[in-house]
């Protein structure tokens, strides 16, 4: 069994598990919406697995050729061609190469504040991981693209920028095999214009975040009374509008902790929209189990 560290850098060869096996990392990921952390190709031998295993962001891995079994939340799926797999943080998984056929699969990994809302409203979670395709070739184009960006870059923030652009659209092509997928009371649940401004309040409150931000005016300005908006939201995103606002601020707040300029507890309070250090480190402690400055030294003597 063989797995990596994404902390690592540079490409990974071939090794006895695999007949062939490139992986690229971004050196330099932007930390926000949504981050590219790494991209490959694998060809395993016959019964090659991973897991039962956990990961910390999501893994996309889309089968060109043969056959595995991907097991996840307890149930597990035989892939073909064409079948696109999603790994979920911290859902238990097991992924298997089948002995005779063992498949050949490109990979994207990837995290960031949106990821989960993003594939909610895509149609995947870890009860509806797998999206078939008749023509791998678009996405294959896709995959070889992002690694070609990453390979060889004199600029890696212009590197990151252009392989976060290719997973948005990766993540779109996905999307549209997925469309026929979608539950269908999901259709009729978010009328177009409701979806509308449920990913307006999205980006509001991702941008906003830093600003005193009242619930009820953000319903005014859009029109839809806070209750409804409130149910809409998370119809659409899995959480209510504070909780989504919550999870924003505090995993800009661990980017803050961990970043290279040492901001006082306060400084990272006040840049997250929270006036009070006391208040602010009270939900942090509740969010994550541990106190800001208790988290500033777990990272930093990692």
């Amino acid at each position: 069994m063989t797995d990596r560290n994404v902390n690592e850098p540079g490409m990974y060869h071939a090794d006895p598990s695999h007949y062939s096996f490139t992986d690229y990392n971004n050196s330099q990921p932007a930390q926000g919406e949504l981050s590219l952390l790494f991209s490959g190709e694998g060809r395993p031998v016959g019964g090659h697995y991973i897991g039962p295993a956990v990961h910390n962001y999501y893994l996309v891995h889309t089968v060109m050729s043969g056959l595995g079994t991907f097991e996840i939340d307890g149930v597990r799926y035989v892939c073909k061609r064409g079948d696109t797999f999603i790994i979920f943080p911290d859902e238990l998984f097991t992924y298997r190469a089948d002995e005779k056929e063992p498949w050949h699969y490109m990979w994207v990994a990837f995290k960031g504040h949106l990821s989960e809302q993003l594939l909610h409203t895509l149609g995947f979670s870890p009860s509806r991981p797998i999206v078939h395709g008749d023509d791998v070739r678009p996405l294959a184009s896709l995959y070889r693209k992002i690694r070609g960006t990453l390979e060889t870059t004199p600029f890696p923030e212009l590197a990151d920028l252009e392989a976060s652009g290719l997973l948005r659209v990766l993540l779109k092509e996905l999307g549209l095999l997925n469309a026929g997928s979608l539950p269908a009371n999901h259709a009729q649940a978010v009328i177009p214009d409701i979806g509308r401004q449920i990913r307006q309040a999205v980006r509001w409150l991702s941008y906003q975040y830093a600003q005193p931000v009242s619930i009820e005016e953000l319903s005014r300005s859009l029109g839809y009374h806070r209750t409804h908006l409130s149910k809409m939201f998370k119809h659409v995103t899995g959480l209510s509008p504070m909780q989504f606002l919550l999870k924003v601020r505090m995993e800009r707040a661990k980017e803050l902790l961990n970043g290279q300029k040492h901001l006082s507890i306060d400084q990272v309070a006040s840049s997250v929209g929270y006036p009070d250090a006391l208040y602010f480190s009270k939900q942090f402690r509740k969010t994550f189990g541990y106190s800001p400055s208790e988290y500033r030294l777990q990272a930093r003597g990692r």
